[in-house]
């Protein structure tokens, strides 16, 4: 990837707290963006059952961790605006058909 250091930086540089955190996962993440929900979650589970196993090295599976967070932040996007989505839809049915129950709710109260 061109987000890698230089060779002599990689060969000089070695990994530590400080750089932990300044990690390169969003650049290496963000094919994720494109991914529709269900091959999001598919790789997702993927992932999950890999760490669960406990056979990789722990960089790797601090790689695997970084991506599976990448990967349920945008599941949870997709079912976020699909629940925004029907919500709308539901209380604009409601607002249209809102003025006839309302009635019905009056008169059966009353």
């Amino acid at each position: 990837m061109t987000d890698q250091p230089a060779d002599d930086e990689a060969t000089t540089q070695a990994p530590d707290a400080e750089s932990a955190t300044d990690t390169p996962a969003p650049a290496a993440n963000a094919d994720v963006a494109d991914m529709s929900y269900e091959e999001a979650r598919e790789e997702l589970v993927g992932i999950v059952a890999t760490l669960e196993r406990g056979e990789r090295p722990l960089e790797e599976s601090m790689e695997l961790w970084e991506r599976g967070e990448a990967l349920a932040d945008h599941c949870a996007t997709w079912l976020d605006t699909a629940q925004q989505r029907i919500t709308e839809r539901v209380e604009a049915r409601q607002g249209t058909t809102g003025e006839a129950a309302s009635d019905e709710d009056g008169q059966s109260a009353g």
